[in-house]
């Protein structure tokens, strides 16, 4: 059991129950070529020119070129991503699921 791991006792007995904790977020870019993403909820798309990640602090999106997803790992929230790296932006998430219908909006033009 990780050090992060909460649990809840139950009324009534000791059963415990495991909740899963929020996967912290953290952006970690390396000379602009590779770049390392912690707490991605979801990769929504991803082609060469342009990668958008939903994570615990909103929507990412990478721009640059030559861009590659090398690893995601779903359940630890990971991704790694390599290629010439131009701009990183976010936009806000107001709840769970609900994207911030300006970043749409610019995002489809």
């Amino acid at each position: 059991m990780a050090a992060g791991d909460l649990f809840t006792e139950r009324e009534g007995g000791t059963d415990m129950e495991e909740r899963q904790p929020a996967k912290a977020h953290k952006l970690v870019v390396n000379n602009r070529k590779t770049s390392m993403v912690t707490g991605v909820l979801d990769v929504l798309s991803f082609d060469l020119n342009e990668i958008l990640l939903e994570t615990e602090q909103g929507m990412l999106m990478v721009k640059g070129t030559d861009l590659h997803v090398n690893r995601l790992s779903v359940e630890k929230g990971e991704v790694d991503l390599s290629g010439n790296i131009d701009s990183i932006a976010y936009s806000g998430v107001n709840q769970i699921g609900q994207q911030n219908e300006n970043f749409f909006s610019k995002l489809f033009k």
